[in-house]
Formats: C-alpha cells, sequence, structure tokens
C-alpha cells in the first residue's frame, strides 16, 4: 500500500480517473496483485505504466470487543497520558531551569485524569447508540493489474517466467544411420 506524499505535485487538482490498458491478471487479494507487480519491479519493467484497481467494493466493520466503563475510563486515561507527556516534555525542553522533570510527570497525571473524564463522559452520552469497539475495512472483492496495451504480454512473460529471453529455433539434426539396416547405394544416373 502507498503512502500519499505530504508535498504537492503538479496536477494535484485533477480528478481521479480510472486507468487505461488491458487486464495483465486478476488476484483475489490485494497482497498477490501486490507481489505480482513487485515481481515486475525486480525484472526491470517499467512499474510506472502498471496500476492495481479493486473492484466490487465492500464495507467491512469487525466488532472487536463490548464498551465498558473500565475500558472506556482506562481508554481516555491512555490517550490522556499521551497529551500530558507531549505538553510535559514541552514544559521540560522549554524550561530556563532543569528541574522541571517533576512538571512532566505532573503534566501526564493531569493529562490522564482529563482523558478519562473525557472519555467518559462521551461514553454516557453515546452509550445507547453504540455499546461496542469495532475497526472498519473497505476490501475488494478482486484485485486486477491493469498494463499499458503494448506491454502487456512482456508483463504476462515476466511473471510466467519466460522473461524477455528470445526462442532460439532448435537445430534440426539428420536422424542417425542404423548400423544393422543395409546399405543402398544412390545412383546419380
Amino acid at each position: 500500500m502507498s503512502t500519499p506524499s505530504p508535498f504537492p505535485r503538479r496536477g494535484a487538482g485533477l480528478p481521479p480517473t480510472l486507468p487505461k490498458g488491458e487486464v495483465m491478471a486478476t488476484y483475489t487479494t490485494y497482497a498477490d496483485a501486490q507481489a505480482a507487480v513487485d515481481r515486475l519491479a525486480k525484472a526491470d519493467f517499467p512499474v510506472k505504466q502498471l496500476s492495481i484497481v479493486g473492484n466490487d467494493l465492500k464495507s467491512v466493520e469487525r466488532v472487536t470487543g463490548k464498551l465498558t466503563w473500565g475500558r472506556v475510563a482506562l481508554a481516555g486515561a491512555a490517550s490522556g497520558a499521551w497529551l500530558g507527556v507531549f505538553f510535559g516534555l514541552l514544559f521540560f525542553l522549554f524550561s530556563p531551569s532543569g528541574s522541571s522533570l517533576p512538571f512532566v510527570f505532573a503534566a501526564v497525571l493531569i493529562g490522564a485524569g482529563f482523558g478519562m473524564m473525557f472519555g467518559l463522559v462521551s461514553y454516557a452520552i453515546n452509550r445507547r447508540r453504540r455499546d461496542f469497539t469495532s475497526t472498519m475495512q473497505v476490501i475488494a472483492s478482486n484485485y486486477q493489474v491493469i498494463v499499458d496495451g503494448a506491454l502487456v504480454n512482456r508483463a504476462r512473460n515476466l511473471l510466467t517466467g519466460q522473461g524477455e529471453q528470445a526462442v532460439a529455433p532448435v537445430p534440426v539434426q539428420a536422424p542417425a544411420a542404423d548400423p544393422d539396416a543395409p546399405e543402398t547405394s544412390r545412383d546419380p544416373a
């Protein structure tokens, strides 16, 4: 999976379009499609001519557990503590005296307390609507590797292991003479 660059590119304002070309192969998992593109990249194939297209997208939510008051309090305290660590380290770095390390611990405790309170209040408000935790994914039923039409045969050959080697004609040898066969003479006249 690729990560978007934080730096803008030329043409970043263009609307997304479907890639043009031929379907080189169809895979059931994204990992298989990615492995095929990786094999082509290792074979020095021009990978800028490839695209992976997911078809028949589905949204899948997997329930991971039931929310309880204890879990909500613990999760809120943990996220608040991380925020406290951040502010405590800022105080530590920019304090003129070297004795600001206790401020870091105080910031962690205060952050954990506020995080716990915020988590419990938001859970109390939303409790009847959502009493479970889950993860959400968007998956495709199949993935097609699309390649420019002029390069599709080359890509298929590289994936099947034939590579780009030219097939040399096999020399045809004359049948070997049978030592037990009677000799016949040819008369040119």
